[in-house]
C-alpha cells in the first residue's frame, strides 16, 4: 500500500511538449529552414553569439538550449 502514494510527480506539460532536437521545432521555416540562418548555424556545429528577442513563450530558451546541445 505504501507504494501506492510514493509516486514520481508529473513533470509540467510544457517540459514534455518542448523540442527535443531543432528538427523538432516548428513554425520557424524563415530561420530554420535549409540554407536559413540558423539552420546553417547548427550544421556548422560552431554556434556564435545571438541575441534572441521576442515575447514570452515564444521558444527563446528552448532555442538556447538546443543550440548549447547541438
Amino acid at each position: 500500500m505504501d507504494d501506492l502514494f510514493k509516486t514520481e510527480p508529473a513533470a509540467p506539460l510544457a517540459e514534455s511538449l518542448r523540442p527535443k532536437t531543432i528538427a523538432e521545432v516548428i513554425g520557424q521555416s524563415h530561420l530554420l529552414g535549409e540554407g536559413k540562418p540558423l539552420n546553417l548555424v547548427f550544421k556548422s556545429g560552431r554556434p556564435h553569439s545571438m541575441i534572441l528577442w521576442g515575447p514570452p513563450g515564444v521558444g527563446k530558451t528552448t532555442l538556447a538550449r538546443l543550440t548549447a546541445n547541438a
